[in-house]
């Protein structure tokens, strides 16, 4: 398994803590009374609200985890590259196809990234075959539905 690259945007970082804070200080007490209420109820083996409230429980503890643990390898990229014309991490890009049609996307950390509101991450095929490139480059990536060629359009941060 590849491990992602580290980086995140200020906002992602700080999206990350407050999922956190909300898992540790709202959403987990309230899951643990709900848990402790259906304990006394009697029966737990045949007690379905308790057992679907331990299960969420032991998610709400494993995200709580992974995000401790996460957050403390992140590297947040407060800075923008010296060369702006070039694409790096943060960049927002104007891609063209083709066709013609033109397609926006931001490269960030894989903690954020969001293909649906064009966030994708830093790993991602596209953003890898970005890195580096200027506007009017073109570049060939290949994606699930096959080799695509786009041609660089606007590169911002």
């Amino acid at each position: 398994m590849t491990r992602s690259a580290p980086y995140i945007t200020p906002e992602g970082y700080q999206n990350l803590k407050q999922e956190l804070d909300y898992l540790w200080r709202e959403l987990r007490p309230e899951v643990t009374r709900a848990v402790t209420a259906a304990a006394a109820e009697g029966d737990r083996s045949e007690n379905a609200e308790y057992i679907y409230r331990k299960k969420q429980l032991r998610e709400i503890d494993r995200r709580v985890r992974y995000l401790g643990k996460r957050l403390d390898v992140l590297k947040v990229v407060r800075e923008k590259p010296r060369d702006q014309d070039a694409v790096f991490f943060g960049a927002r890009v104007t891609l063209e196809d083709a066709v013609g049609d033109t397609r926006r996307y931001r490269i960030v950390g894989s903690d954020e990234s969001n293909p649906a509101q064009g966030s994708i991450s830093v790993d991602s095929p596209l953003a890898r075959a970005l890195l580096k490139k200027r506007v009017d480059d073109e570049v060939m990536v290949e994606l699930p539905r096959g080799q695509t060629c786009y041609v660089i359009v606007d590169v911002q941060y």
